[in-house]
Order: structure tokens, then C-alpha cells, then sequence
């Protein structure tokens, strides 16, 4: 009788035994279990699902008459909160701006997901970007570094949740890194920016799962007190960047030539802000007003469409369109 029950385990093994073929981030698989084919490997494939946040009751705590003249502009120490800029725009002309950027999203063929729950006057939450970032099957949780921002990565992780996009990491301990200083260069390279805002222990809790994806991630550097790179480095086709070049490591512009990405900079008669734009598809780029003539003529003489909005009001708290986007879902391109 026990050689028999010994038997017959070993052949229900055989047939129903443990398969970790395929990856849990392949298609076949995400498609199957989690419904979609969750996350990105690129920064420019069609984009196919997006996380916003319109901004919202969160503006509230913003008071006027806090006005701080040694950094010219507002806040308050003790509620933690701060404005970026010297001029402070009405919640309807940010939210107009918002709803623009969206539209044209949605015009390109993105779903858009809004974030559900923020509050307690956290409104930098409007930039999706740096609370979490999409690698392959799945995101990336980050833990921000201002006071102001810490606890966005409560409603963000409720809003993937209720999507169904599998969450493969959350940083713990006192690591800090932001998506907005975070970039795929191609599906087997992606770049971080160490700086104020992304330390060590946040970068080594990246490169871990992206380190089991077969995944490089490049550590670069950023000037002085340079927050993101997102601020220097858009990618906008397969193989071509648009780049302002003084605040990138000559050795990661070395790097881009290595990888066969060309690189189009941007001119001191452009909005820096152009930049910080954001790729919808292949040669297909979402960008701020502001761009010059130069580098327009640069960037169509590589085949790039531009799709220009308005978003200096948005842009006044610190972030711009980039800034503003995080995509859950892009097409590969490789």
C-alpha cells in the first residue's frame, strides 16, 4: 500500500508538478492570470493605459498669504507643504490644463486611470510619475523623498490594485528613488539618476528586479542639487533622444552613442520644459509650447510628429507633462 501511494504522488507530480515556465512577465502569462499585458520595456512604444491624478481638493491647503521672501516664493514649514514657483495658478486653470493633456492622451489611443484617494493636501500627487514606474509585468512602488509627498504611495498602490497591475516591488527601509528620474533606454537598458532625491538603497531595490528581468540599469550622476532626469532626457524614437546636454554626464552621452541612440539638444532659446515631454509612440511626442525653431526642424528632420499643448500653469508647481504621466501599458518596439 505505501509503495503504491509513493506511486502515485510521483506520477501527480509528473502531471501536475510545479511550472515556472513561462516568466511571470511574459505575455502569455500576464495575459492569462492578470488580465492585460501589464507594464513596459521601452519609453516610447504606443501607449496603450496611463496613471493620472487631476488635481483636486488637495490645492486647499495652499495659502496665499504664505509667502516665504528668502526663496521667493510659498509654503509652510510646519504643514510640511510647498509651491515651486513665485506665481500660484486657480485650481480651474490647472485642472483645464490637466484635462488637455489628458484629452490628447486619450486622442492617441490611452486609457486613462486617475488615481482614487488622495488627500491631506498632498497635491504634488498630480505628478504620477515619481510615486511609481512600470517595468516589465508589473510596477515599481517608490518611496518619495520630500515630506510633502511621503504617504502618495498609499492611493497609488490602491489605484494599480484595483486595475489588476501586479506590483513587483514597493522600496522599504530608508531607500529613496523617484520615477521621474527613472528611464528605459531600450528593453534590455533602462538608466536611473542618483541625486537629492534617489539615493543608493533605492537604486540597489530597482536594479534587483530589474536584475532578474536581464535588465541593465545604468546609474548616472546628476549635477549639483538636480532632481530628475526627466528634467535633461526624453526618449522620443527608438533610437533618438531629444537631451539638454549640460545637465547629463558626458559619459551617458558617451553611453547613448554606444546604444546607436542619436541625440537632438535643445537650444538656449527653448522652454527647458520641452524636455520634459512625453512620447506616445514611435516618433509620435506630446510636448509643452515653447519649442524653437531649431530644434523643431531638428527633431521632424529625424520624422518626429510634435503634438504641442499648454501647460505652463501645471508646470508652476514643479512638473510638466512627463512629470504628469506614468504608463502602465506600453507596445514593445524590439
Amino acid at each position: 500500500m505505501e509503495q503504491k501511494n509513493k506511486t502515485h504522488y510521483s506520477d501527480t507530480i509528473k502531471l501536475f508538478g510545479s511550472e515556472p515556465e513561462p516568466a511571470f512577465e511574459s505575455t502569455e502569462r500576464l495575459t492569462a492570470l492578470w488580465g492585460r499585458n501589464w507594464g513596459c520595456d521601452n519609453d516610447v512604444g504606443q501607449i496603450r493605459a496611463v496613471l493620472m491624478h487631476r488635481p483636486g481638493d488637495e490645492f486647499g491647503i495652499i495659502d496665499r498669504s504664505k509667502r516665504i521672501d528668502a526663496i521667493g516664493t510659498y509654503g509652510d514649514v510646519d504643514k510640511g507643504w510647498y509651491w515651486q514657483s513665485d506665481r500660484i495658478p486657480e485650481l480651474a486653470e490647472l485642472q483645464e490644463q490637466h484635462d488637455g493633456l489628458a484629452d490628447a492622451l486619450r486622442a492617441e489611443g490611452a486609457e486613462v486611470i486617475y488615481v482614487e484617494g488622495v488627500d491631506n493636501g498632498r497635491f504634488k500627487s498630480v505628478y504620477t510619475r515619481d510615486s511609481s514606474f512600470a517595468v516589465k509585468g508589473g510596477a515599481i512602488v517608490t518611496r518619495l523623498a520630500p515630506r510633502m509627498r511621503h504617504g502618495e504611495e498609499l492611493p497609488i498602490t490602491r489605484t494599480l490594485a484595483k486595475a489588476g497591475m501586479p506590483i513587483l516591488r514597493t522600496l522599504t527601509g530608508t531607500s529613496m528613488a523617484e520615477g521621474g528620474s527613472f528611464a528605459w533606454l531600450n528593453s534590455s537598458t533602462a538608466v536611473i539618476g542618483r541625486s537629492i532625491r534617489i539615493n543608493d538603497r533605492g537604486i540597489d531595490q530597482i536594479a534587483d528586479v530589474l536584475r532578474h528581468q536581464g535588465v541593465e540599469l545604468i546609474v548616472v550622476d546628476l549635477c549639483g542639487y538636480d532632481i530628475h532626469i526627466d528634467g535633461h532626457f526624453l526618449m522620443v524614437d527608438t533610437h533618438l533622444a531629444l537631451v539638454s546636454a549640460r545637465g547629463l554626464p558626458f559619459t551617458f552621452l558617451e553611453r547613448l552613442k554606444q546604444l546607436d541612440i542619436k541625440t537632438v539638444e535643445i537650444t538656449p532659446d527653448d522652454n527647458s520644459w520641452v524636455v520634459n515631454g512625453l512620447a506616445v509612440s514611435p516618433g509620435r511626442v506630446i510636448m509643452p509650447r515653447g519649442l524653437s525653431d531649431r530644434t523643431r526642424a531638428a527633431l521632424e528632420g529625424h520624422g518626429v510628429d510634435i503634438i504641442e499643448i499648454d501647460y505652463d500653469k501645471v508646470q508652476l508647481n514643479g512638473g510638466g507633462i512627463h512629470c504628469s504621466t506614468c504608463p502602465l501599458i506600453r507596445d514593445r518596439v524590439d
